[in-house]
């Protein structure tokens, strides 16, 4: 992945995630797992793509416990989108939803992701 997704580590998961300004999407992931490898450049693509409203971090979830267990992570790959310190939305695993793309479910939930002018965040 390349600079636009943040790899942080338990030590930043406060300052980097918690405290943020803007909404933050956490990718947690395992380098033993095949989806994850699957899914980094579609992470990478949305760090990319909304880099001036979205923060993507990065955290491996072995040897960061404290934030997974913060996150209540148990399966990866997880996804967990932030605002305000808070989790707005989260899915982890396989999705079966069928059609709405991780990037189409963190718009419909913050509007200020979406394309256009840029709403005042709630």
């Amino acid at each position: 992945m390349s600079n636009s997704v943040i790899v942080i580590s338990d030590p930043q998961f406060t300052s980097e995630v918690i405290d943020a300004s803007q909404p933050v999407l956490v990718y947690f992931w395992a380098s033993w797992c095949g989806p994850c490898r699957l899914m980094s450049p579609a992470i990478e693509a949305v760090a990319t793509q909304y880099n001036d409203r979205l923060k993507v971090v990065k955290m491996e979830v072995d040897p960061n416990p404290e934030a997974v267990a913060q996150c209540q992570v148990e399966g990866v790959p997880a996804l967990r989108l932030f605002q305000q310190g808070k989790v707005i939305d989260a899915t982890e695993g396989r999705s079966d939803t069928g059609t709405a793309s991780p990037t189409q479910t963190a718009q419909a939930r913050n509007p200020c992701l979406s394309y256009g002018p840029v709403p005042p965040c709630s």
